[in-house]
C-alpha cells in the first residue's frame, strides 16, 4: 500500500502528539512548529480529530495557546487532571506550570 504525503502529515503529526509527557500539554500551534507547519495549527486540531482512526495517541494533551481545551470534549480536562495538569481559575490550563517544554 502507498502512503500519501497527507498519510505522512498525520503520522508525523501524531507523532509528535505522542511524545507529549503525562502531566504536560502542548499546543496546537506548538505541535505544528515541530513538524513544520509553523502556520497551520488548524490542520493539527483536524488530525487529532481523526486520531481514533490511526491508534491511541494521547490528544488530550493539546490545547490552544491558552490552555483552552476541545469545544464538546467534556471529558478532556478531567483526563488531564486525573495528570496532575492544573487548571486556572478561567478554566485554562496553566501553560506557565505545564506546558511541554520539548527536546
Amino acid at each position: 500500500m502507498h502512503r500519501t504525503a497527507e498519510d505522512d502529515t498525520v503520522y508525523e503529526i501524531l507523532s509528535a502528539v505522542a511524545e507529549i509527557p503525562k502531566g504536560k500539554v502542548a499546543s496546537y500551534g506548538q505541535i505544528a512548529a515541530l513538524t513544520g507547519r509553523e502556520r497551520n495549527a488548524r490542520l493539527v486540531g483536524r488530525v487529532l480529530s481523526r486520531a481514533s482512526l490511526y491508534g491511541d495517541f494521547p490528544c488530550h494533551r493539546v490545547v490552544n495557546h491558552a490552555g483552552r481545551t476541545a469545544p464538546g470534549w467534556t471529558e478532556q480536562r478531567a483526563l488531564l487532571e486525573a495528570e496532575g495538569v492544573e487548571f486556572l481559575p478561567n478554566g485554562n490550563a496553566d501553560m506557565k506550570r505545564f506546558r511541554w517544554e520539548e527536546g
